[in-house]
């Protein structure tokens, strides 16, 4: 074989390892940012459903206690009639 033709085969047999080499390497440094992105994003949906947690429970709370408060307002106007009632009796 000519020299010219080895050279240029060896030329390109180091040029696709190195190609080679080169994505491997950025496709294994993407993958850990990935990685690191993904568990970020976890962290920021863990902290979410923390924080909605506790804001149902806030709504939870509040419904009850509007409840609670009907009610006592119901026994309030309950309580004016018959103090009214009994006012009138006498």
């Amino acid at each position: 074989m000519d020299t010219s033709i080895i050279g240029a085969l060896i030329t390109g047999a180091f040029t696709v390892l190195a190609v080679v080499i080169t994505n491997t390497y950025q496709n294994r440094r993407a993958a850990e940012e990935m990685a690191v992105k993904l568990a970020l994003i976890k962290q920021e949906i863990e902290t979410l459903s923390d924080r909605v947690d506790k804001h149902n429970s806030v709504i939870e709370r509040t419904y009850k206690l509007e409840q609670r408060t009907a009610v006592l307002e119901e026994k309030a106007k309950v309580a004016n009639h018959r103090i009214t009632d009994l006012e009138e009796d006498e």
